[in-house]
């Protein structure tokens, strides 16, 4: 996608609401077509070369009129320019964030948390910024065509001198281009960079802690602070420069046309009221011509924002940025919002998959590589029977998790096949979500927000399905220890919690969502053996039927198992029972009694 037609989706997005603005605008900039005329017949009558039936007052009271006039059409024309640019904005992020979340879970942004916000905040708010100076672009355009034809029929010489600057402008932001998306791209970059290190440094606050790290993180961010400042020195000082060709090319020809019309007036080809009128529309000549290099200098900037969010989209189409999406703004009628409200969500779980319960997964040649590293797991089969509980297990690196996400759709897998009942799983990502699945992360994602809400996340509690989920999880005990209980906000990433706490809150979550197969993925990890345990018994209490898919190495999942799957290297080296594998399996005799050493 060419940035002209970024620039042209933007604008079809509503395009009554551009037409609007832009009618707006245009007349705005074609207001003081008549005031100026005016002014050239009051002078004229002064001189003794024209009649005029008002005098200075009725002069004073028509200017002031129509400066009231101009100052109305403005406000107008900002509040339809915001209501066109806020929809803009919201359509770019819109349209982008879903893209994003379409993704499988690793591939979802190929940059940091800190770099992507830059991305959403900083390029769509060029693209804003250039679209509505479109606006303005054609509102003076209009005003150039209509005053120029005007001005060529008193003296088409002096009006060659005065948008002769045009040239001038057009000349050097085209000369500046490449200069000037250097230096965006730049800075833009510079930003990302600075935001994404505030990110990693609240990130892991602990970390830098614990390995007394703290100066050579801030050491670190300084470096990054300082490359942004020159960056951004370089930008402003560009854009800058190119202002003040702009306003200095005007300034060129407001001195040529004084000059050439002091001769004319001595000559008698050139009256005062012409030159009221040309001094009078000089300066929204000059401020179209200034506008004019704003508004390339803005649709250069804009290619580069265009590029980098192109990039957030990883292979996708540029035209997935200005999809025509609605956006629901605005709330309808009181009487109309309960009904609206039961309505999507009727759609919604209309649009959702609700497949027949569990009685057989099937898994056949299933792979997935990195691309960066070429390791993933190759050519994987196995089958789960409902109610069975079945562990992945190896040493690490061995492809337990990417195994496990790739089953989800968190990655996309590139070879194999995902049956439910022998039904082909076409969208692993969709499908494998609650009511089919519910999955525990490695590492637990909580919110600073309260225990209830980071369990619940959105979903009603119904019922006693809440404290059984706590039940479950062996969490009840916990709760009741913490000064607001369920209402207690835990912090970032639940730096309130201890890591047993936060993954068995994770296994809450997971547990009050009723589904047919749960994913743990090396849960226990910060467990002690009795709570595993118990979280294991009080698993199979909560429901009966459970069908389990568990990544662990800890002797407690593995006895329970009634199957266990050994990777090493992406592949599976040997499955079977614990019995099993003890004789047949030294990959898994030295995981057995490799915990035993570390116990």
């Amino acid at each position: 996608m060419t940035t002209f037609q970024y620039l042209k989706g933007l604008i079809m997005y509503k395009p009554f609401r551009y037409f609007i603005n832009a009618l707006a605008w245009t007349i705005i900039y074609l207001a003081p077509i008549a005031p100026g005329l005016i002014t050239k017949a009051f002078f004229d009558t002064l001189t003794g070369n024209a009649t005029l039936k008002f005098g200075v007052w009725g002069l004073i009271a028509l200017l002031i009129g129509a400066a009231l006039g101009r100052i109305l059409l403005i406000i107008i024309g900002f509040i339809t320019d915001v209501h066109f640019r806020f929809r803009m904005g919201m359509l770019l992020r819109r349209n982008l964030l879903e893209h994003v979340l379409k993704q499988p879970g690793a591939q979802a942004i190929p940059v940091s948390p800190g770099e992507a916000i830059s991305h959403f905040r900083d390029d769509v708010d060029q693209s804003e910024e250039a679209a509505s100076w479109s606006v303005d672009v054609f509102g003076m355009t209009c005003f150039a065509l209509v005053s120029g034809y005007i001005l060529i029929r008193i003296d088409a010489q002096m009006t060659l001198l005065v948008f002769m600057p045009i040239v001038i402008v057009i000349t050097a932001a085209q000369l500046a281009t490449v200069r000037l998306q250097k230096y965006r791209a730049a800075s833009r970059e510079s930003t990302s960079k600075v935001t994404g290190e505030i990110s990693e440094m609240f990130g892991n606050v602990q970390a830098i802690q614990v390995a007394g790290a703290e100066k050579r993180v801030m050491e670190r961010f300084s470096s990054f602070g300082d490359q942004r400042r020159k960056a951004m020195l370089k930008d402003r000082l560009m854009s800058e420069l190119l202002d003040s060709v702009f306003s200095n090319s005007v300034n060129l020809g407001t001195g040529l046309l004084l000059l050439l019309a002091g001769t004319k007036m001595r000559a008698g080809t050139f009256t005062v009221g012409d030159l009221a009128l040309f001094v009078y529309y000089l300066t929204f000549v000059t401020q179209f011509i200034t506008n004019v290099g704003k508004f390339i200098t803005y649709f250069k900037q804009m290619s580069v924002s265009l590029e980098r969010l192109t990039f957030l989209l990883q292979g996708a189409s540029a035209k997935v940025l200005t999809m025509v999406k609605p956006l629901y703004l605005k709330k309808e009628r009181v009487a109309k919002v309960d009904s609206s409200i039961v309505k999507v969500e009727q759609e919604q779980e209309n649009d959702s998959v609700v497949a027949p319960p569990l009685h057989r997964l099937e898994v056949n040649g299933l792979s997935y590589t990195y691309p960066d590293t070429g390791r993933g797991i190759t050519d994987i089969h196995f089958a789960m029977q409902r109610g069975s509980f079945t562990v992945i297990t190896g040493t690490i690196g061995s492809g337990k998790t990417t195994l496990v996400r790739s089953l989800l759709g968190l990655l996309p897998k590139e070879k194999g096949t995902i049956a439910w009942n022998g039904v082909p799983v076409e969208d692993p990502g969709t499908f494998f979500t609650p009511p089919q699945s519910a999955y525990t992360a490695q590492v637990p994602r909580l919110y600073s927000d309260t225990l209830r809400n980071n369990i619940l996340l959105g979903q009603a509690e119904q019922g006693d399905s809440l404290q059984q989920a706590l039940n479950a999880a062996v969490l009840e005990f916990d709760v009741a220890q913490l000064p607001g209980g369920l209402d207690t906000v835990i912090g970032p990433r639940g730096v309130k919690l201890s890591g047993g706490q936060a993954q068995r809150t994770a296994a809450a979550r997971m547990l009050v969502r009723d589904a047919e197969l749960y994913v743990f993925d090396d849960l226990s990890s910060a467990l002690d053996v009795e709570t595993e345990q118990k979280l294991w018994e009080r698993m199979f209490q909560h429901r009966s039927d459970a069908t389990c898919l568990v990544v662990s190495h800890r002797k407690t999942a593995l006895t329970r198992a009634d199957h266990i799957i050994v990777m090493k290297d992406g592949r599976i080296e040997a499955e079977g029972t614990s019995e099993e594998l003890l004789r047949h399996s030294s990959t898994f005799r030295e995981l057995w009694y490799g915990d035993d050493r570390k116990a």
